[in-house]
């Protein structure tokens, strides 16, 4: 069964707003969601028969929450030794 990651851009109010790996932005109710959702969390998201997400699957994926993390320090580090000027600063 396939399934896909989502990454949770902001939440307001009711609805998250979730962003795919392709880029795509989804506003999904919070309801349809796992209890504890919180802005930055990954959620692992299962397709169903049409093809289409199936929310009542989601889950949140800590380890790849953790993975992306991690290689988003590694780019930033990598930025960081390769400006001569000094001129990144986050």
């Amino acid at each position: 069964m396939k399934t896909a990651f989502y990454a949770v851009d902001r939440l307001e109010r009711d609805i998250a707003v979730l962003v795919s790996d392709s880029g795509a932005t989804v506003q999904i109710p919070r309801v349809e969601l796992p209890t504890g959702i919180r802005e930055g969390a990954v959620l692992r998201v299962r397709f169903g028969a049409q093809n289409l997400p199936d929310w009542s699957s989601a889950v949140i994926d800590k380890e790849e929450e953790r993975r992306r993390l991690r290689e988003a320090k590694e780019m930033l580090d990598d930025l960081k030794r390769s400006d001569p000027g000094g001129d990144i600063k986050l």
